[in-house]
């Protein structure tokens, strides 16, 4: 838990110039996204939200760390403890359903770390309700589900921040202005790294009763009601495709994303998309999503791109002067000045983020976009929902990044377009 200490001698800004938001979604994205967000002294988070009470995330046994509405709503408490003691502090609501917190007058943003499958809903609830919105990544499950949000943030001339917090981090900001500042020269291919998927069952397989801290019926929400197995609950969700899209959605919005940033193509995308070796986990239908995968693509220029779990971890542009490969905490150029302390790429500098949620906070104030906003999280990761129809339809897809469509094939599009929810929901 963050301690209330945290707040020790930080000069704090009066309530009604705080911005307040809810948190839903209280597993280990949840708590993370939390925790930066108390340590803000100009934002207040006064409701928490979340379909579990309590939870061991992964673990089987009381052990590790908690998670869920319980330990979310506690942490809040303990961090704001020395403001309760003045009177300042109104305490904080916890409720299962988020559109207690969507309803809420007195709340200006909502923070969204459920699994994938929610986050439309979610989004679009607090968009509606005159929300600014901090969503996760990938930004959503389905790609119309994408189209809906970023076209929604315009109507509602909302604040949005999509969770690609590399963005936000110094390392991946400095590889960016080498590309940018034509260091590489003219870049011929573009080497996007992800981990492989699941390749077999992370969990126990058996069907179980949902536990009584969990109205599993609301975790399902929209998507299709399987049985509950710990091998597709808490942690190894993503490993189905009816709550994520495995590891090519987890990571595509992070490293694909940095590659978009610094080719220039956050409001673009590739002219074609083929899946090239794909394989499956064992298990039967535990799981759905592929164990190894490449997304073939061209982009823009004649770029070859290549967003594969065989390529190494990360980003890596290469230019016909050179090449340059970063990931968390690393980096590699061809040229060692590149990478020395106090190196200037150039003139060219790229959007500084005084770090992820300060930037979201920030620009809920000044009403200025975000270093990564809706439409840019929704391209970054659409080279992987395209990559799934096309290993479905078993051919290469030709893309019109203007229009957001497939190209002559109507399957295809219509496959890309779907949004297979159960009775009772829908977008709205």
């Amino acid at each position: 838990m963050v301690p209330a200490s945290v707040l020790a001698g930080v000069d704090r800004p009066t309530a009604s110039e705080r911005i307040t938001v809810g948190v839903v979604g209280c597993g280990a994205r949840g708590f993370a996204n939390l925790e930066e967000l108390l340590k803000l002294p100009d934002c207040q988070v006064v409701g928490v939200c979340d379909v579990d009470t309590f939870h061991y995330r992964e673990n089987t046994t009381r052990k590790g760390r908690p998670y869920g509405l319980d330990p979310a709503k506690l942490a809040v408490e303990q961090h704001y403890a020395k403001q309760k003691e003045s009177g300042e502090f109104k305490g904080v609501e916890a409720v299962k359903d988020y559109r207690e917190l969507c309803a809420r007058d007195d709340i200006d943003a909502i923070l969204v770390a459920t699994p994938d499958h929610w986050h439309a809903m979610v989004v679009l609830a607090a968009l509606k309700s005159g929300k600014d919105v901090y969503c996760e990544k990938p930004v959503t499950h389905r790609f119309a589900e994408g189209q809906r949000i970023y076209r929604e943030v315009a109507d509602q001339n909302a604040i949005f921040q999509v969770g690609s917090q590399q963005r936000s981090e110094a390392n991946f900001r400095r590889a960016v202005e080498i590309v940018q500042n034509g260091l590489l020269g003219k870049i011929t291919r573009v080497e996007v790294g992800l981990p492989a998927g699941y390749p077999g069952p992370m969990g126990s397989t058996e069907k179980e009763t949902p536990p009584d801290h969990l109205d599993y019926d609301l975790w399902t929400g929209p998507t299709q009601m399987m049985p509950y197995m710990r091998a597709r609950h808490h942690r190894w969700w993503r490993g189905h495709s009816a709550y994520g899209g495995g590891n090519i959605m987890d990571w595509i919005g992070h490293h694909n994303d940095i590659a978009h940033w610094g080719m220039g193509f956050d409001g673009s995308g590739p002219l074609s998309v083929e899946a090239v070796g794909w394989t499956w986990p064992e298990g039967g239908d535990i799981y759905d999503c592929p164990v190894d995968f490449e997304m073939r693509c061209e982009y823009p220029g004649g770029i070859e791109w290549s967003i594969a779990s065989k390529n190494k971890a990360g980003t890596k542009w290469i230019g016909e002067n050179g090449w340059v490969w970063v990931n968390r905490g690393a980096q590699e150029t061809s040229d060692p000045a590149w990478k020395a302390e106090g190196f200037v790429a150039g003139p060219k500098k790229a959007y500084d983020s005084p770090g992820h949620h300060r930037n979201f906070i920030d620009g809920i104030k000044s009403r200025t976009a975000c270093i990564c906003p809706a439409e840019t999280g929704h391209r970054s990761i659409t080279p992987g929902h395209l990559g799934f129809v096309a290993n479905k339809v078993g051919r290469k897809l030709k893309w019109d990044a203007a229009k957001e469509a497939i190209v002559g094939d109507e399957a295809a599009q219509e496959m890309l377009m779907a949004v297979p929810y159960r009775e009772g929901w829908s977008l709205g």
